[in-house]
């Protein structure tokens, strides 16, 4: 069978259920036939500590936790404002780490990437004393995806949460009658707060903001007892906190609506009154549970183990909390020079292009058309502000997402405007693109000459830039010829080869280069670093990375032997364990699944026509390398807005988009007997996997067999049936 290179294609145009989420799930447990999407999905997978150092690739530090899953249990809806979620600690990505016994709060927004965990409060009684930290236990703790419980122990409160797109319920069962108490913690986040407020506006009715970088979180609450008093400490300061005191006569359960906008309080109350208003904590329950059941049920699978389930359900759930919504439900939003504006879009955050370009950005072109015209339509109004359509972290990936929605027939945005701006950060320094000048004008982007480097030596990744730069320069050149813009096609298609000039013939490694076009030296593969030649990677975990021209790449090797030895190399050669990063771990050979640099390599195997090679290690880390450790709730890197989420879904269910610009699907052999998905119009796509065996004998589309492991995303649009044969 013959590989197909990516090339451009055209495309053709609640009934209320106990919460209790198992902790651990046994492989060997039998099938639960009346078990719902909604009911597999277990929101603490991830907020376990990776411990095994077989996998984590070395020992660390003492005190030391390995950045590793770094996700949150907790209320939320697909792509919303408010992530209703526990703390247990600050700065330590989602706030969340389930080995902790105490919880500092229940904070509103929650990315598990360092930042927010906003506007925190946390009920207490009267006998709390500061610190305040509410004891508790796994045993009497469960969730959903929109559903949170907790009984704080040294408090004696149950504590309820739920939610809407832009609000929050918070239910409160004390165990006593008088004393109640909650702390709003507003001087506190994941990021220095530099302002916060509180107010009280009625007899049951609070509001306030708080200040963190250049986001101005506003809210308003409701309260369903009396308000005695507010007693602030430290007012508008960090680590300043405000206490609300409910008048004895309250009743035991107290219940807490609040409204959340990064505008201003009136639209934090609109949103409040419009998605809550008189409804109950069970009715928005019940609501968010439907939400979340209809998006979930959009992807069928039988056959599969419970475990294989639980991780694939709970992996598509975690693909869909960021990137989060930021206008209100009047349209108002306040845009990247700080106006408040209001168009006919609803505004998302950037939605983290280094890790999520990759595959989940694809996975929500596919599930949320209409929410991935939205989050491009405020990329460009994010670079009408600047010039440039921005980027996160690293790379300029809005030139893939863009280019491949536009490719797989979301067309509802300004084209035209973000050709433009995707123009400008490929040709323009200041922009999205540091080094840009250097970069056209040598074919790549050095790096200094560092005496004795170390991980944390300072550089300019030019490794990782260059052939990042290199792929989204390919991508932009399909775009380009979208735009009918022939000049500008031909020159960044020739500049998708300047991966080349960073490739070592006589190493066959992605080598750093000096500004003068000498490789840098000394030069060991096996060294990771933050941003010295690589960026969060070694040379073995990047010099795969050539999505769009894997034959290319071939041809450096001079022969396919050659890379398939190299190949083998890479999964087999074991980590150094005195190589030490806390962001690369998850090691198979010098293969990191924990962080995202590499996560194309594994089908590599396919360019030379061994696709059972590649099946042999996605198999094994789909099952060794997710839902671990003692809980089964560990992963071995740290899911980064959900993309290694992503790549679990993609490749339990046979499909992976190798080069995420190009409209077309790696076919590799999905670890469910069959997968249906419900696409528009009533119309289904089935993947049946027949045979017992885990390597591709043949792939036939609609009943024709196909000469070819890529198929077109047209099959989405039209519906179909993929059959995955396999030999036996």
């Amino acid at each position: 069978m013959k590989i197909k290179q990516p090339i451009l294609f055209l495309c053709i145009s609640v009934i209320l259920s106990s919460c209790k989420t198992d902790k651990t799930k046994s492989d060997g447990e039998p099938a639960d036939l009346d078990k719902t999407p909604y009911e597999y999905v277990n929101t603490f997978i991830g907020t376990a500590p990776l411990l095994d150092e077989e996998i984590i690739g070395y020992t660390p530090p003492k005190d030391w936790r390995v950045w590793a899953g770094l996700t949150y249990p907790g209320s939320s809806l697909p792509n919303a404002m408010v992530q209703l979620s526990p703390i247990t600690e600050y700065g330590t990505g989602a706030g969340y780490e389930y080995e902790d016994t105490e919880i500092l709060g229940f904070a509103h927004t929650n990315k598990g990437h360092w930042n927010l965990c906003n506007l925190p409060v946390l009920p207490i009684s009267s006998r709390a004393k500061a610190p305040y930290k509410g004891t508790f236990s796994h045993d009497n703790e469960s969730a959903s995806p929109d559903f949170y419980q907790v009984h704080l122990q040294n408090y004696d409160i149950n504590v309820r949460l739920t939610s809407t797109l832009r609000a929050a319920i918070h239910e409160y069962q004390y165990g006593k009658a008088d004393g109640k108490r909650i702390l709003f913690d507003l001087g506190t986040a994941n990021n220095h707060v530099s302002d916060w407020e509180i107010s009280k506006v009625s007899s049951n009715e609070i509001s306030g903001f708080q200040k963190v970088g250049r986001d101005k979180i506003h809210f308003f609450a409701r309260i369903d007892g009396a308000i005695d008093s507010i007693a602030s400490t430290n007012l508008g300061k960090p680590k300043g906190y405000a206490i609300v005191h409910l008048k004895d006569n309250s009743k035991e359960k107290v219940t807490m609506k609040m409204g959340l906008s990064y505008v201003n309080v009136d639209n934090a109350k609109l949103n409040l009154d419009k998605e809550v208003g008189s409804k109950s904590f069970d009715e928005v329950f019940g609501e968010g549970k439907k939400i979340w059941s209809d998006f979930l049920n959009q992807i069928e699978v039988t056959g599969g183990s419970e475990k294989e389930k639980e991780i694939f359900y709970t992996s598509l759930y975690k693909s869909f909390l960021w990137p989060a919504l930021r206008s209100d439900s009047n349209g108002d939003f306040v845009d990247a020079s700080g106006n408040i504006q209001n168009k006919d879009f609803q505004y998302y955050t950037i939605p983290s292009l280094w890790d999520t370009y990759r595959n989940k950005v694809v996975l929500m072109e596919i599930l949320r058309p209409e929410v991935t015209s939205d989050v491009i339509e405020s990329l460009i109004d994010r670079g009408k502000v600047t010039g440039f359509i921005p980027t996160f972290f690293h790379g300029d990936h809005a030139a893939s997402f863009i280019t491949g929605s536009y490719l797989r027939g979301i067309k509802d945005f300004d084209v035209e405007k973000a050709y433009e701006l995707l123009l400008n950060n490929a040709y323009k320094e200041g922009g999205t693109r540091p080094y840009i000048k250097e970069y056209m004008e040598l074919g790549y982007i050095s790096d200094p000459k560092i005496e004795e480097p170390n991980t944390e030596s300072k550089g300019k990744a030019g490794v990782s830039k260059t052939l990042e730069f290199a792929y989204d320069d390919y991508s932009l050149s399909l775009l380009a010829k979208e735009m009918g813009d022939s000049e500008h096609q031909n020159d960044l298609f020739e500049r998708s080869n300047n991966y080349k000039n960073v490739f070592d013939q006589k190493t066959n490694f992605m080598r750093g280069r000096l500004a003068n076009g000498d490789w840098i030296t000394p030069f060991n593969p096996e060294y990771p670093y933050y941003e010295y030649m690589y960026r969060e990677a070694n040379a073995w975990q990047v010099s795969f990375f050539v999505p769009h021209d894997m034959h290319g790449l071939i041809d450096q090797y001079g022969s396919s032997e050659k890379f398939e030895e190299k190949l083998d190399s890479l999964f087999s050669y074991k980590w150094n364990p005195n190589h030490i990063a806390r962001n690369v771990s998850g090691f198979m050979g010098q293969y990191s699944q924990g962080n995202q640099p590499g996560h194309e390599a594994p089908f590599s195997y396919y360019f030379i026509d061994k696709p059972e090679k590649s099946q042999a290690f996605i198999d094994k880390l789909l099952s060794d390398y997710y839902g671990i450790g003692k809980e089964g709730l560990a992963l071995s890197g740290m899911d980064d807005a959900g993309e290694m989420s992503s790549w679990y879904v993609f490749n339990a269910l046979g499909l992976y988009p190798f080069s995420p610009t190009d409209p077309e699907y790696l076919v590799t052999v999905p670890i469910f007997d069959t997968v249906t998905w419900h696409l528009k119009d009533d119309k289904t796509l089935k993947l049946i996997r027949e045979g017992d065996t885990r390597e591709i004998k043949g792939i036939h589309v609609d009943g024709t067999k196909i000469d070819a492991y890529f198929i077109d995303h047209s099959i989405f649009e039209r519906g179909g049936e993929v059959l995955i044969r396999t030999k036996n």
